[in-house]
C-alpha cells in the first residue's frame, strides 16, 4: 500500500451493526435474483454502448444504475440544500452549468460501492473510479461499457494524466462524478477532500457541486449495512444491503463552492459535505466526531 493511498479508520467489526429491520428471506432472495438479471442485463448493453456517443453511454448508465438501486431495494430520495425536494430521480438529465458549455465536476463522500451508481442515478455523469476496478471481473466490463474514467492513485506520476482525462470530459460537457477522500467510510465520518481532482475543475473552467451521500433506514437512522470499508467483501455488502426491509439513500446536492486553487476548492466542498452530516446528527442519526 502506497503512503500517498488515504486509509479511513472505519473496519466491519467496529462499524457495522445489525439492521433494525429485515426483509423476509424470500424478498431477500427476489431482491438477489433481480439484481442479478439487471446484471446480465448490463453487461448486454455495455456491449451494445460501445457504438454509442458518450451522451448516450451516460443516459444509459443512469437508466441503469435506477434499475440496480431499485433491484437490490434502494429508494432514493433527492434533497436541495436542506429542503426536500419533490418528484423522482427517474426524469434526471446530465447538468451543465459552467461556463462556455464546461459541465461541472460533482464530488461526494464515499461510503458504499453502490455511491456510484446513485451519482449516475441521480446526476448523469461519468463516474472517476480507482484503476483497480477496470480488472474486476464483470464490473471492469460494465465500467468499460459506461465511460468510467480510472485513476491510479498508488503512482503519483499517472496522476496528471488521470486529471487532465477528467478536465477533457468537463470541457466538453460532460459532468464528472468523484470521491475525492479516495477512500470509502463507514457513513458515521468523513475523510479530507484530496485536492488533485479539483485541478481538472480549474483547468476545465468547470463548477464544482458538492454532494452528500447518506444511507438511512426506515425511521431508524443511519443504516451500516450499505457500507464498503476495511477488509469487507462485495458480497458480504450486497447480503446486508438486501436484508434491509427499508432502505434509502438520501442524496443532498448542495450550491456550488468556489476558491482561488484546488486546494480551497477541496476545503470548500468538504465542508459542504460535512455541514450535512452535521445537521444529521443534530436530528438524532449518529455522526463521528
Amino acid at each position: 500500500m502506497s503512503p500517498w493511498v488515504p486509509v479511513a479508520p472505519c473496519t466491519p467489526a467496529t462499524c457495522l451493526f445489525p439492521p433494525g429491520s429485515r426483509a423476509t428471506g424470500p424478498r431477500r432472495a427476489l431482491r438477489l435474483v433481480a439484481a442479478v438479471l439487471v446484471v446480465l442485463a448490463g453487461v448486454a448493453l455495455a456491449l451494445a454502448a460501445r457504438g454509442l456517443g458518450t451522451t448516450g453511454r451516460i443516459r444509459l448508465t443512469s437508466a441503469w444504475s435506477r434499475l440496480v438501486l431499485r433491484a437490490v431495494g434502494v429508494r432514493v430520495e433527492v434533497r436541495r440544500g436542506f429542503a426536500f425536494m419533490a418528484g423522482s430521480v427517474s426524469g434526471s438529465r446530465p447538468v451543465v452549468d459552467g461556463p462556455s458549455g464546461a459541465a461541472p465536476l460533482i464530488v461526494a463522500n464515499h461510503v458504499s460501492w453502490l455511491d456510484p451508481l446513485v451519482m449516475a442515478a441521480v446526476l448523469p455523469c461519468r463516474v472517476l473510479a480507482k484503476h483497480e476496478v477496470r480488472a474486476w471481473p464483470v464490473v471492469g466490463l460494465l465500467a468499460a461499457g459506461a465511460g468510467v474514467l480510472f485513476i491510479d492513485r498508488e503512482r503519483l506520476f499517472a496522476l496528471p494524466k488521470a486529471v487532465g482525462g477528467v478536465a477533457e470530459a468537463l470541457a466538453d460537457g460532460h459532468p464528472v462524478g468523484a470521491f475525492p477522500e479516495g477512500t470509502t467510510w463507514c457513513g458515521r465520518g468523513m475523510g479530507s477532500f484530496r485536492p488533485a481532482v479539483f485541478q481538472a475543475a480549474l483547468d476545465a473552467g468547470a463548477p464544482v457541486r458538492p454532494v452528500a451521500i447518506r444511507y438511512l433506514e426506515g425511521e431508524d437512522g443511519l443504516a451500516s449495512g450499505p457500507a464498503y470499508v476495511g477488509d469487507d467483501l462485495l458480497w458480504a455488502s450486497i447480503r446486508r444491503v438486501v436484508a434491509v426491509r427499508r432502505l434509502t439513500v438520501e442524496v443532498t446536492m448542495l450550491p456550488v463552492v468556489r476558491g482561488r486553487d484546488r486546494r480551497e476548492l477541496a476545503w470548500a466542498a468538504e465542508s459542504s459535505v460535512a455541514s450535512v452530516l452535521v445537521a444529521g446528527a443534530a436530528h438524532g442519526l449518529p455522526v463521528a466526531a
